[in-house]
Formats: structure tokens, C-alpha cells, sequence
């Protein structure tokens, strides 16, 4: 599945494999966006519900995939606040 990302701010061409499962391949696509600075540091991503509802995924599957990411250090989050993707320092980290 191939999407582009731009109605939620964020003009990106995710590509999520079908082998794997839904979630590790949106993990996947959203990590090596990260390397390879297509999302920069700062970037706001957009909302679960939002996201799920344009990749056609459930929203459990996204939360899912940022929380793992989070836990990497890809992406910071915070309560009530919109989740980013991390300082380069935490990234590279990793």
C-alpha cells in the first residue's frame, strides 16, 4: 500500500509492505522515513485516528506503531500533546 501524506500536514510518501503484518510495516516505513530525514526532528505527526482513517488501518495498529517507535526513541510524546518525531541525538541513539 502506498500512500502519500499530505492532507495532515506532512507531505510524505509512506510505502507499507504486505508481508509482516500492518503494524511492523508501518513501524518499518515510518523509521526508515526518520533515517533518512524525510521526517525531521520536530515533525508533528498526525493524530492515530487521523492516520489510521488515510492508511484504511485500525486505529489500535497506529497506536500501536507509535508506541513501539516511542519506545525506540524515534518519537517523543507527551499527554494531550501531538506526537514528533524526536531530536536527532535520541534518534541516533538508537
Amino acid at each position: 500500500m502506498q500512500k502519500h501524506w499530505a492532507s495532515s500536514g506532512v507531505d510524505l510518501h509512506l510505502e507499507l509492505s504486505a508481508s509482516g503484518g500492518r503494524r511492523r510495516a508501518l513501524e518499518n516505513a515510518l523509521r526508515q522515513a526518520i533515517r533518512e530525514g524525510r521526517l525531521p526532528p520536530g515533525t508533528r505527526l498526525p493524530s492515530t485516528r487521523s492516520l489510521a482513517v488515510e492508511l484504511r488501518l485500525s486505529r489500535g495498529t497506529v497506536s500501536a506503531a507509535y508506541d513501539q517507535l516511542a519506545e525506540e526513541g524515534y518519537l517523543t510524546t507527551r499527554p494531550g500533546a501531538a506526537t514528533e518525531v524526536a531530536p536527532v541525538s535520541a534518534v541516533s541513539a538508537v
